[in-house]
Formats: C-alpha cells, sequence, structure tokens
C-alpha cells in the first residue's frame, strides 16, 4: 500500500481572507473572467464528454461509490437492479448515443474508467474508429477518490498507465468518478503528468488551479446543470425539459461570448429508448449556430491554457 500523500496544497491565508476555504486557486468573479477569443473567432467551446464506467456487482468495503446513485435495493447485495441498469449503457445506451453524435458529425470526449476499458474492448475500439478524445476516469464507478483514500498516487497514476496502453497514448485530461477529488487530487494530477481535469463545476470558463510545484492544472468546467445524470437521474427532470434547458443555456453562453458548453452523457441515462430522441433534439437545436468552436477536451483545454 502506498502511503497517503499529505496536502500539497498552495498556502492559504490570503485567499481565504478573499472569501475562499482553500488554496487551490484565487477568488474570480465573472466582471473579472478572461473573455476567451477561440480559434477562429469563435464565441464558444462546444465539446461533448461521454461517460464510459464499469460498476462493480458487490464493492469491496471501504470504498466510497456514489450514494445517491442506488435503487431501493441497494442495501442488499447483490444489488442486481442497480448493477444490471448501469451495465444497459455499455450493452445497449451507447450505440444509441453514438449514432446520434455521428449523425452530427461530433467527435466525443470520453471520461474512460480503466475497467470498463479492460472489458469492453469492442467499444473502445468504436471510440478509437470515431479519433475520440481519452480522459482518465479513474477504475470502477463504485471506487471514489476521497480524503479517505490511502492510495491515491497510486490509483491515478494506475489509470494514466492502463488507459495509455489500451488506446495508445497518455490521457491528458482527469475527469473524477462523479466528479469526486480529495483536497490532494489536484496536486497529485500534475504530479502525475496531467494537464487537466474536468471535475470543477464553479465556472462556465476555464482558470487554473495550482501552482503544485510550479505545475498549473487547467480546469475545464463540467456544467452539471445539463448533465443528463444529474438532471434526469437524480433531479427528475423530465427529458423534454432536459432538451430545451441544453439550448436555453447554449443560446445564453454563446451570446455572452467567451464560455465552454460542456454537454456530459451517460449512455445508461440518455441512450434509453425513451430519451434518445431528446438528445437528438437538443443537438439539432444547437448545432449549425455560427460562431462555435467544436472540439475536444483535449483541444479546449489547450486552447486555454495558452491564454491564461
Amino acid at each position: 500500500m502506498v502511503e497517503h500523500v499529505p496536502a500539497k496544497t498552495p498556502p492559504v491565508g490570503e485567499i481565504r481572507e478573499a472569501g475562499m476555504d482553500h488554496g487551490h486557486y484565487p477568488f474570480r468573479a465573472l466582471p473579472d473572467a478572461p473573455v476567451f477569443a477561440w480559434p477562429g473567432g469563435a464565441r464558444l467551446a462546444f465539446t461533448v464528454t461521454l461517460v464510459l464506467d464499469h460498476w462493480e456487482l458487490e464493492p469491496p468495503p471501504g470504498e466510497s461509490p456514489d450514494p445517491r446513485i442506488v435503487s431501493p435495493l441497494g442495501k442488499f447485495h447483490p444489488d442486481w437492479l442497480t448493477w444490471s441498469h448501469r451495465l444497459y449503457g455499455a450493452r445497449v445506451g451507447i450505440f444509441r448515443v453514438l449514432e446520434v453524435l455521428d449523425r452530427f458529425g461530433i467527435r466525443p470526449s470520453v471520461a474512460l474508467g480503466t475497467e470498463a476499458a479492460k472489458r469492453y474492448p469492442e467499444l473502445v475500439d468504436a471510440l478509437l474508429r470515431r479519433d475520440a478524445c481519452f480522459m482518465a476516469h479513474g477504475d470502477f464507478a463504485t471506487r471514489r477518490l476521497t480524503s479517505r483514500t490511502p492510495d491515491e498516487t497510486a490509483r491515478i497514476v494506475a489509470a494514466r498507465d492502463i488507459l495509455a496502453g489500451i488506446v495508445g497514448q497518455a490521457p491528458l485530461g482527469w475527469c473524477g468518478q462523479d466528479f469526486n477529488e480529495s483536497a490532494d487530487t489536484p496536486a497529485l494530477l500534475a504530479e502525475a503528468g496531467f494537464e487537466y481535469t474536468t471535475d470543477w463545476a464553479n465556472d462556465d470558463r476555464p482558470f487554473l488551479l495550482g501552482p503544485y510545484d510550479g505545475r498549473h492544472l487547467v480546469a475545464l468546467p463540467p456544467q452539471p446543470e445539463w448533465n443528463d445524470l444529474e438532471c434526469m437521474w437524480l433531479r427528475r427532470v423530465s427529458p423534454a425539459v432536459w432538451a430545451a434547458n441544453i439550448v436555453e443555456a447554449f443560446r445564453t453562453l454563446h451570446a455572452e461570448g467567451g464560455n465552454v458548453f460542456n454537454l456530459t452523457l451517460h449512455p445508461w441515462i440518455a441512450g434509453q429508448a425513451h430519451r434518445i430522441r431528446y438528445l437528438r433534439e437538443a443537438l439539432h437545436g444547437i448545432m449549425g449556430v455560427p460562431g462555435v468552436w467544436h472540439a475536444t477536451t483535449d483541444e479546449v483545454a489547450a486552447a486555454a491554457r495558452a491564454r491564461l
């Protein structure tokens, strides 16, 4: 077991005086935020994040699965209902989602857990054929990183190296399980060579985390307000309202200029038979709008870093 590394966050004194309760970045309000000039003079950077995971039928003791994402039978083990519902995404839902993305010519960014990458090689091949961008996404969907994770460094490095061996190159980005982190995670990600993370939901524009031993991470917003799981599964937003909210948010961020629009999709949510129509309708309402840069998370992070 790797010894837990103590927090490496920057000194927090001055930042806390400005209203912050940690030292990962200084406070920044919208009037002071940079208006990004995206490539080609685009007003908005648009990307789609597809989340591909593997859930354990019986997670080991001491791990931290998201307590919100369980069935009414979640206290019983094995929980076949929850497990098989999630597996629907890899068996069925992802193919519906990919068909819709193909229809609109969207190249996905994929948050890929290592266990999903190992168990679903045919899905990885399908994504490689689409020239997908891959972000590291930990190992199992049932094992979040928290302050109680004793081997966080080893798990981050393993996620990086295993994914690199499967898709052919080391991932530049990190999307945490359920966007969860410990206080140490950003510093450990920078130490492991990652360039950006999509775990921080406090902005519509990228910003810098750190520095950690001289290295910064770019924080790309995950924007949970139109994440399919957050909206339709946890908040019980109807598919029609979800699609309308996507279009409304897209138009607002486009009008403001300099923002990112990151649409996060889980195949076991958006790929359901009664929801896929609304993904098509949402994309129909935003694709073709002028002044939009269609890019992967790798590309958006690199462009943002050059301007920060």
